[in-house]
């Protein structure tokens, strides 16, 4: 439950900058759409932001290389 609260806010907190930074008021039609389509270009960065990031992880060597024991 904590996770899902975490990426609501951190869905709502990414809303309110972009807001801010574009100075959007939403109060017509045509800067709602401004908005959504900005919040969906943020979200299409994270998506991918997120994909490469994750491309890296998978690449990484996470075991140790096997050695030969001397036996």
């Amino acid at each position: 439950m904590k996770t899902f609260m975490f990426i609501i806010m951190f869905l709502l907190i990414g809303a309110f900058f972009i807001i801010s930074n574009e100075e959007i008021k939403l109060n017509n039609q045509k800067n709602a759409e401004q908005f959504f389509q900005l919040y969906a270009q943020w979200i299409d960065g994270l998506v991918s932001n997120g994909k490469t990031v994750l491309g890296y992880v998978v690449k990484m060597g996470w075991l140790p290389d096997e050695k030969i024991s001397p036996n």
